[in-house]
């Protein structure tokens, strides 16, 4: 069983639907064993399944909050014996006094995914401000951000999350992206390299352009950002106005109609002179070509070092 809704019904007839959770759910959203778990609920009753008519175990969304910090102050080394002693409150400041000082991997992580969980914009912000205060917009993003959106995009795949707890901090990243891109100051110079960047017909994934945008833009280079489902008709035409010397996009799914390569063949002639940078799961999975107006790459690190081989 992965998270999903229960009906529940009242006495006035009306029905409450809550999220409800597997064990298996809490041991993939917790990084805790589920015979931890299991312990835990035994011997200090941390938290407590209910059950169904027909007898199967659940635990709901306060459940799965509370051993979520349960789980952040565990591996951080308070004893769960001391834990199982705090009060709701407690455990709560005591996970926010971590979360801002304690920058390791790990812990990040679990302090992102409780705010997710919750929806908890504060504690979002609070975490992400606080490590680009640290280490930088750039690095909050490859060292804290893109691995909790890994770890993001496996909990969606095996229904351990609920939709709208997905779309809610995908656009508080949104947020932060667009914000740094706003402040990077708009590049000068006569050797300023000129990029369009797209995503194709289909394609949703912005979150990753937006970044693509902001690496070019820090490094001084003209960006025309024309965001998602853009036709190759509409790209033509952008080309012939602004002459790019790049056009950047990202293919993670898979085209319906024709192969990949059919289609950056013939993008290819349409945007001439300018130079094709793709990157992207499909792109690497159906081995897309490089030629030498064609430049692949097969992941965000390549990308990355052909930026910083880029006068």
């Amino acid at each position: 069983m992965t998270a999903q809704q229960l009906n529940l019904c009242t006495g006035s007839s009306k029905k409450i639907t809550v999220a409800i959770y597997s064990i298996g759910d809490l041991e993939k959203l917790s990084g805790i064993k589920a015979h931890t778990i299991r312990m835990w609920e035994q011997r200090y009753g941390i938290v407590v399944p209910r059950r169904t008519d027909t007898n199967i175990r659940y635990y709901e969304d306060s459940d799965l909050k509370l051993l979520l910090n349960i789980a952040l102050l565990n591996k951080n080394g308070i004893k769960i014996s001391k834990i199982a002693k705090m009060s709701k409150e407690a455990i709560a400041q005591k996970v926010a006094a971590i979360s801002e000082v304690n920058f390791e991997y790990d812990t990040q992580l679990d302090a992102l995914t409780i705010s997710m969980i919750e929806m908890d914009e504060y504690k979002f912000d609070r975490i992400i401000s606080t490590n680009i205060r640290q280490i930088g917009f750039e690095k909050t993003m490859l060292e804290v951000i893109y691995p909790f959106l890994e770890k993001l995009s496996l909990l969606w795949m095996t229904g351990s999350i609920q939709p709208i707890q997905e779309h809610f901090i995908s656009n508080l990243i949104r947020q932060k992206l667009i914000v740094a891109i706003d402040q990077e100051p708009f590049p000068r110079g006569s050797k300023v390299k000129k990029f369009v960047v797209y995503l194709p017909e289909g394609e949703t994934q912005e979150l990753s352009l937006l970044f693509m945008h902001y690496l070019l833009k820090s490094r001084n280079h003209q960006v025309i950002y024309l965001g998602q489902n853009i036709s190759m008709f509409d790209l033509k035409d952008t080309c012939k106005i602004h002459k790019p010397d790049y056009v950047f996009t990202l293919i993670t799914e898979t085209f319906i109609q024709r192969s990949i390569q059919e289609y950056i063949d013939e993008l290819a002639e349409y945007i001439q002179p300018a130079h094709m940078l793709l990157s992207g799961y499909q792109v690497v999975v159906q081995r897309v070509n490089s030629t030498d107006t064609v430049s692949v790459f097969g992941s965000l690190d390549e990308t990355i070092e052909f930026l910083e081989r880029l006068p």
